[in-house]
């Protein structure tokens, strides 16, 4: 939005399909942008017809200092976050740019105490430029997916964005093979390839996106109980939060959490090896004790 503003200012009569074109959205993000920047204070004058277009109102002019110096700062640190993760020279175009709006008496360069790095791992930051290569010209990409229960199907997808989500990136568009909305964790994609067809970008938003995988999943579905030993104290803070720690008279450590299912439980229980104790639901017990047996089985012991 913040782009469309400098554009609106900087040129005259702006249509809503060459603002989709240039920022690469769709029309309808371009005129929810138009309504919000509106609301934020700065006129926008929409005019009908095949010479319409945008114009921010006659005689308005933008004071830089809508923009504090600590603003500038913030917008810096997280454009240099993204800049790590994806070495964009449109990046570095917008840095230049935001730059030479800092207030002329700033004496700093516009970095705060705050550092973001979004440099993916190598096996996703590979995946990332080709990616945004055909997010941007409307490719098709097809790949072969391992989802989480180990099932490995090829998928030819039209990509509409990719997303940063705790440390893990991701890409979500329209999947042609399940004919619905997808979420593909990159680590989990081999054999990455862009196809020559093209697609029309559908209206689908990442906060829609969001929506619809966050509304199927239960978080809360199993209760579990568990106890720590000492020697894992530090983990346990850092994993659960230290609100969420219970330390008993001896040493030992009580934490009750929820896991989305029984297998994401008994994953992260068995990353504590011995150090933990599961004392309730018993259900899930019984089904950690299985897997005990079963894994040592493998070792030969009965």
């Amino acid at each position: 939005m913040l782009s469309i503003t400098m554009t609106l200012l900087n040129q005259p009569r702006v249509s809503a399909t060459e603002l989709a074109e240039r920022f690469e959205v769709s029309l309808r993000t371009i005129y929810r942008d138009m309504e919000s920047i509106n609301q934020a204070g700065i006129p926008i004058v929409s005019f009908p017809g095949s010479d319409g277009g945008y114009e921010i109102m006659s005689g308005y002019r933008i004071d830089k200092q809508i923009l504090f110096l600590d603003d500038f700062s913030s917008i810096i640190t997280a454009l240099r976050g993204a800049q790590s993760a994806t070495d964009s020279s449109d990046i570095n175009g917008l840095l230049e740019r935001i730059g030479a709006l800092m207030p002329a008496s700033s004496s700093t360069n516009g970095t705060g105490n705050v550092d973001l790095d979004f440099t993916p791992v190598p096996n996703e930051k590979e995946k990332i430029e080709p990616l945004q290569k055909a997010i941007k010209e409307l490719h098709l990409v097809r790949f072969e997916y391992l989802d989480n229960k180990g099932n490995e199907t090829e998928r030819m997808i039209e990509p509409m964005g990719l997303f940063l989500k705790g440390y893990v990136w991701y890409l979500y568009g329209y999947c042609l093979t399940r004919s619905d909305i997808r979420v593909f964790r990159l680590s989990r994609m081999v054999n990455l390839g862009s196809l020559p067809h093209t697609f029309v970008r559908r209206p689908y938003t990442l906060q829609d996106v969001e929506q619809q995988f966050m509304g199927k999943a239960n978080f809360t579905k199993v209760r579990t109980v568990l106890n720590f030993d000492p020697e894992v104290k530090t983990r346990v803070r850092d994993e659960f939060g230290y609100d969420k720690v219970i330390d008993n008279p001896d040493g030992t450590m009580s934490v009750i959490t929820h896991y989305s299912s029984t297998e994401r439980a008994i994953r992260n229980i068995l990353s504590y090896s011995s150090f933990v104790t599961v004392i309730e639901p018993s259900d899930l017990i019984e089904e950690l004790t299985r897997h005990i047996k079963n894994m040592a089985r493998l070792y030969g012991i009965k």
